[in-house]
């Protein structure tokens, strides 16, 4: 199951939803999370209990909870994150916290740190070509800066393990996070059909619940794609699935929003405005309540003037999302006033 409750940060739930090995990141995510509500005296006593016991990777992984969550008040951090991952990844590169965003490292910020851990994962993999839980984790740790690097790590996985749907999902969701930085056009859709074949392999080798879950990345991809028959076709899958649980909101609002912009895009107008208010009316899912809901459609029918089925749909997305009723409320008065809002992340969601 891929439910993130309460990822603090949204790449947080970007790692989690590319990560194959949930129930053990997730497990390695609690105790992150317990590491950030360390006191610094607490830290510095976990430190110590490290220094005696190297190999304590439960500590360790808290340890590093604590300098994500709290390292801008730790002067230490940087320094201190790179010790413990470096050492996870020589001495224990299967580490579920190693693919999770504590263990990265931005190759702007922390530029020293980010070289020297990046030939650390290269000399592992070199070393054992064959470890799929090392090749995992080492893809996610490239996967924001230094992408290339990133797949072809995944495709050894999948070359190890062809029967395994985690490799061609997370190769699908590489290559629909290159399509941020790709305008519109023949690259673009390129990048997006080979995402879309990726997400059928990964579909193709899955079980029932892993299907369900992939619905909504192949309807994402085959829009993007310009495969408007499939994506048509998945999203109405999305919303036929009635299975409850977690992922049902997803589903709702998510096939809705895609079903709406394929009619806009043929200028069905009144569909797609109609999809838009039917997915305000999801029952909200543990992504929609923490991170909100999906604006794209919102901002094309707003491009067409459309204010008032908007301004409905804000006004239905308060039930569910309520945390940063400030973003919702500034979209309103700018959309009172005739200015486009500044969607930011959730035009991606």
């Amino acid at each position: 199951m891929r439910s993130v409750t309460d990822c603090p940060f949204p790449y947080v739930l970007l790692f989690f939803i590319v990560s194959g090995s949930v129930t053990l990141a997730a497990d390695a995510h609690r105790l992150a999370r317990v590491g950030g509500q360390l006191s610094l005296a607490e830290k510095t006593s976990l430190e110590k209990d490290v220094a005696e016991n190297p190999s304590d990777v439960e500590s360790r992984t808290m340890l590093l909870g604590y300098y994500f969550i709290k390292g801008r008040q730790d002067p230490d951090a940087t320094a201190a994150k790179r010790r413990h991952v470096a050492w996870l990844i020589e001495n224990s590169p299967e580490t579920e916290v190693l693919g999770l965003p504590y263990a990265q490292l931005n190759k702007v910020l922390e530029r020293d740190e980010y070289e020297i851990t990046k030939q650390a994962w290269l000399r592992v993999i070199k070393q054992s070509p064959d470890n799929l839980a090392a090749l995992r984790n080492a893809s996610k740790f490239f996967l924001l800066h230094d992408r290339d690097t990133s797949e072809d790590l995944l495709h050894k996985g999948q070359m190890l393990a062809p029967n395994d749907p985690e490799w061609p999902e997370s190769l699908g969701r590489l290559y629909m996070l290159g399509l941020t930085s790709l305008p519109m056009g023949p690259e673009r859709e390129a990048n997006a059909k080979k995402a879309f074949r990726r997400f059928e392999l990964a579909f193709g080798h899955s079980d029932p619940m892993q299907q369900n879950a992939l619905l909504s990345d192949l309807a994402k991809a085959g829009l993007e794609a310009g495969l408007i028959d499939d994506a048509k076709n998945y999203a109405q899958k999305m919303l036929n699935d009635d299975t409850a649980g977690w992922n049902r909101g997803n589903q709702i609002h998510h096939g809705n929003l895609i079903l709406g912009r394929i009619s806009l895009s043929t200028g069905d107008v009144e569909e797609a405005k109609s999809r838009l208010l039917l997915a305000g009316k999801t029952p909200g899912s543990p992504q929609l309540n923490s991170f909100g809901p999906n604006m794209l459609l919102a901002k094309e029918l707003l491009a067409r003037g459309e204010n008032e089925v908007v301004l409905e749909y804000f006004d239905l997305c308060k039930k569910f999302w309520s945390s940063p009723r400030r973003d919702l409320e500034q979209w309103i008065d700018d959309v009172k006033a005739g200015r486009v809002p500044q969607f930011g992340a959730n035009l991606a969601y």
